[in-house]
């Protein structure tokens, strides 16, 4: 599942955050850790790479990054509201300084008509306060497809949040 385009996109954020010199944390529930099984492929990693969590049910991201249960219950788990709190979480449970937070419904089930399969949530935050969100609506192509394109596009939103201006 780890290609050429994942450890391309993961050798770039890591080559970013070292000349910035900037550290990452990842918040992931359906890539069930993924971006930072990427990022830690890479040797050396361990130099940007705080920490990732691995948040798979609402308890989990929760306990572990201080989602509001009031806030899944009412926004649900694939909302931009808990993808935020999760990017947050990681930053307040963590000592980077970026995080990326992925939730979303990989299938083959769970979806539904506003929440069909492949609904994937994304939140990336800065210690500054800067939070970037994006959603993406991959479709039915397959529970490892999701996750690969999430995988990517979450390296891809660290990587727009590095490059900012700090």
């Amino acid at each position: 599942m780890i290609d050429d385009d994942l450890l391309r996109a993961a050798s770039d954020l890591l080559d970013t955050c070292r000349a910035r010199g900037l550290t990452v944390a990842t918040a992931e529930s359906c890539t069930g850790g993924l971006v930072a099984a990427v990022l830690t492929s890479i040797a050396g990693s361990s130099d940007v790479v705080d920490r990732g969590f691995v948040t798979y049910s609402n308890d989990a991201k929760s306990e572990m990054l201080g989602v509001p249960p009031t806030m899944i219950e009412k926004c649900g788990a694939v909302s931009p509201d808990v993808a935020a709190a999760m990017a947050n979480g990681a930053l307040e449970h963590s000592n980077a300084d970026l995080a990326v937070a992925i939730t979303g419904i990989a299938g083959p089930g769970g979806g539904s008509a506003e929440k069909p399969v492949g609904l994937v949530q994304f939140a990336a935050a800065a210690r500054d306060g800067t939070v970037l969100h994006h959603e993406a609506r991959f479709g039915e192509i397959g529970r490892a497809g999701v996750r690969r394109a999430a995988t990517l596009k979450a390296l891809e939103l660290l990587q727009d949040l590095a490059e900012m201006p700090r």
